[in-house]
């Protein structure tokens, strides 16, 4: 018990020290979730525990000795020709007890004109960032497992160009004669090695915590998952817009700032070779809701997947408002 204590000593730890707040820190695309059950889980989950390598890039302790020469590869294509892409491969050492991801995250924003300062028009070039990752994880006792990810991080915007490094922490525990999954995760946590102007700023810094529970000798899985913990107020206050658009913001409670934290997560496994899943991302919809609309089916997302012996396949749709969603596809194969 010892190891795992000390873990989650050292990443409360170092979420007592962080200071990022909503909308402040670089490198956003890190928070985009790069591999379909992710998505479709509604973008944030640290406590699903099964056989996709790519639940391991956001949650180290997620990689399991089984996931052993999986190679991951993801695709997703967004709004005005934005592309990402991930990739990740898996390797588990008997030797070391430990098991070793190395991936990649993309991200491709097309190409844009670039001007002087008079708006003169000078050529054009292709902003794009990435973040290149390794992780490792180990099993302690029967229940749980712990890991750690080391990332770099480049961003290009022109000739404006950024890097940075950083650590994800995160630990599990898994009940598997109860069906309950625990996890818990401290994301970005670094600084940058290179600022865009000099001026150095914060990282996109997250603490989550998750839960999730196979309801025994059913296919019904449910996951909850509270992000942003070391933030309480997710309310953004805009007084100029609010006034325009005619919200009142004193309808907001604590209440709601609560249920602002949370992703649900819901999973249909009608055998070991199918997968449905479906997500609400609480956050999305309140920040992305358009005013006195009913806003369909912003905030949620669906995904299925077919889980073969030597491949698996994955299509995820999350929908960001109304009439804008994007689609991701995913292929797992084992090598």
């Amino acid at each position: 018990m010892r190891i795992p204590l000390l873990i989650f000593f050292l990443i409360v730890r170092s979420a007592l020290i962080a200071q990022t707040l909503g909308g402040s820190a670089v490198y956003s695309f890190l928070k985009l979730s790069p591999a379909p059950q992710l998505t479709a889980a509604g973008g944030v989950n640290v406590s699903i525990i099964g056989k996709d390598p790519s639940m391991g890039w956001h949650n180290p302790a997620l990689l399991r000795p089984g996931m052993h020469r999986q190679l991951a590869a993801n695709f997703t294509s967004m709004y005005a020709g934005i592309r990402s892409g991930h990739a990740l491969g898996v390797w588990h050492t008997e030797k070391l007890h430990t098991t070793i991801g190395l991936g990649v995250q993309y991200m491709d924003y097309g190409s844009a004109q670039q001007t002087d300062a008079s708006g003169n028009i000078v050529g054009d070039f292709r902003p794009n960032e990435y973040a290149v990752q390794a992780s490792v994880s180990r099993s302690y006792l029967q229940r749980w497992q712990y890991g750690g990810s080391l990332k770099f991080i480049h961003s290009s915007y022109g000739v404006w160009r950024s890097s940075a490094l950083a650590l994800d922490m995160g630990i599990t525990y898994f009940d598997s004669t109860g069906g309950w999954q625990v996890g818990f995760l401290a994301r970005n946590m670094g600084l940058q090695l290179r600022a865009y102007d000099g001026n150095g700023e914060d990282l996109p810094f997250d603490l989550q915590l998750g839960i999730t529970r196979r309801i025994p000798r059913s296919p019904f899985q449910f996951s909850l998952t509270a992000h942003r913990l070391h933030q309480f107020d997710l309310i953004h206050e805009d007084t100029v817009f609010n006034a325009a658009e005619g919200i009142n913001r004193k309808q907001d409670t604590w209440l709601n700032n609560i249920f602002r934290h949370a992703v649900l997560a819901a999973q249909i496994l009608p055998s070991d070779k199918l997968e449905f899943t479906i997500g609400f991302n609480v956050l999305r919809r309140a920040e992305l809701g358009m005013a006195n609309q009913t806003n369909g089916l912003t905030g949620l997302s669906f995904g299925a997947g077919v889980l073969l012996r030597k491949m698996q396949i994955r299509f995820t749709r999350s929908q960001y408002q109304s009439n804008t969603g994007f689609s991701q596809f995913g292929l797992n194969v084992q090598l």
